[in-house]
């Protein structure tokens, strides 16, 4: 029988990486890059995305471009929903729906133009930082209504600090 090579699969199932999931991933591994985090692999369906020293984020995206034919850009929204989150140590979900992590970072991937837009490229990213608790409670958020809470916009090398200065005003998430 013969091996599969991973390259291979990973191509096959992960190469456009305009599609909805995909550039999530991809969002949360920019994020984490930036934060100097991505040395221990994702945790899939994690009540949060990331542990930066204790902070817990949650990565959200979003682009004007999709990976289908579009006759004009999307509309930016982000979902914001509380949910029951899981703990993958313990292997449980939280009893009641709930915003799980310290601080959101919405990641903006900037450009209408298809041919133009390179997922990969972090200068194409604009990022928002905020403290969970600033959200509304509501399931998703408009690029305007996001930018009304004065979240941190920020570059990927801004990242890290953004994350912490909202760390330090969230509440305790829940």
């Amino acid at each position: 029988m013969t091996d599969l090579d991973k390259d291979d699969f990973l191509n096959w199932a992960y190469s456009n990486l305009l599609t909805n999931t995909t550039r999530g991933v991809l969002a949360e591994y920019i994020v984490a890059k930036a934060c100097g985090v991505d040395g221990k692999p994702r945790v899939e369906w994690h009540k949060y995305d990331l542990d930066i020293g204790g902070i817990w984020v949650e990565v959200k995206s979003s682009a004007f471009v999709q990976s289908w034919t579009q006759t004009g850009p999307s509309k930016i929204t982000f979902n914001i929903c509380a949910t029951k989150g899981w703990d993958e140590p313990t292997n449980t979900y939280e009893a009641s729906a709930q915003r799980s992590a310290h601080v959101y970072v919405f990641c903006l991937l900037n450009g209408e133009h298809r041919d133009a837009i390179n997922p990969l490229a972090v200068a194409q990213w604009t990022f928002y930082v905020l403290p969970a608790s600033k959200l509304p409670e509501q399931k998703s958020i408009g690029l305007g209504p996001l930018k009304a809470l004065r979240p941190r916009e920020c570059k990927y090398v801004e990242l890290r600090a953004a994350i912490h200065e909202a760390a330090a005003v969230s509440t305790t998430p829940g």
